[in-house]
């Protein structure tokens, strides 16, 4: 089933289905909207000169240069290839599947200024299965993920590497070869798709989702256990269950079953071992 994008709806275990096991997304026709408001807001500041940071201003310690007309469309390029330094082998494709569908998940919310066309395509890349090839090394978490969001950013120009059916390929390639348009960078797109901590937000999402899972493991199996092992430390009761059954299908030695007093914890563990092959054949513990 298709999940559905709108800002506010992405769980843990939606952000899963996402990025590991391929699951389709699309963009709620409320978000799409929000993306378009917001743009054409940002384009009418643009046009009345409006000085607005990262927009048609440079970043960080540039951040009082404003920008001419013909730096403003070029300085977005700029910002991606400044940051897109990562190192290293590739990170895993489900952190960066579950990246891309977190930085959509923000973008729904209509305030980061990005064209449609930039939000569109990570969706298509998704459905598609073109995923940037993202260092594992580089981000170190401040104003968001920006060495490895720039990576993902690079495929929007049709540049750096994506794997696309099982193959490392050319970015321009893998977004070929699956149809996918390039759209480019204007102003504002590029620090829309990079400026946030959607790579460690992933990251963190998938591994809390194994912990969690993993925790519930160890419950059923201790629960398991317990009702394998309850009961059978006693001889009595071990006469019970071979009154009510034949020792060869309860699967202990006789020499257990005749033993007088307690059992040693080796006889313990074949009273679990034979419950456990029960209880695997759909039969009642004994």
């Amino acid at each position: 089933m298709t999940i559905v994008l709108d800002g506010s709806g992405l769980t843990v275990e939606k952000l899963v289905r996402i990025a590991r096991h391929g699951e389709k997304v699309s963009l709620s026709p409320d978000a799409l909207d929000r993306i378009k408001v917001c743009r054409a807001m940002l384009e009418e500041k643009i046009q009345a000169k409006e000085i607005m940071y990262g927009v048609n201003t440079g970043i960080g310690e540039f951040s009082e240069v404003v920008l001419t007309d013909e730096q403003v469309s070029q300085f977005q390029r700029y910002l991606v290839y400044n940051h897109a330094a990562g190192i290293g082998e590739p990170a895993p494709i489900e952190y960066v599947r579950g990246a891309m569908a977190g930085r959509i998940n923000v973008h729904s919310h209509g305030n980061s200024g990005c064209r449609p066309e930039i939000t569109l395509t990570l969706v298509e890349m998704l459905n598609k299965g073109v995923t940037p090839v993202v260092c594992q090394k580089g981000s170190v978490g401040a104003c968001g993920d920006l060495s490895p969001m720039s990576q993902i950013a690079l495929l929007l120009m049709g540049e750096g590497e994506a794997f696309y059916q099982g193959q490392r390929l050319p970015g321009k390639e893998a977004l070929d070869r699956a149809g996918i348009l390039i759209p480019g960078l204007k102003a504002r797109d590029g620090l829309a798709t990079i400026n946030g901590s959607n790579l460690l937000t992933a990251m963190s999402a998938i591994q809390l989702y194994d912990m969690n899972r993993w925790l519930k493991q160890a419950e059923i199996a201790c629960a398991i256990g317990a009702d394998l092992g309850l009961g059978v430390d006693s001889l009595d009761k071990l006469y019970t269950a071979a009154l009510m059954h034949d020792i060869g299908k309860i699967g202990l030695p006789d020499s257990i079953l005749r033993k007088r007093g307690r059992l040693t914890p080796e006889e313990r563990a074949q009273v679990f071992a034979g419950n456990a092959r029960r209880l695997l054949a759909g039969k009642r513990r004994e």
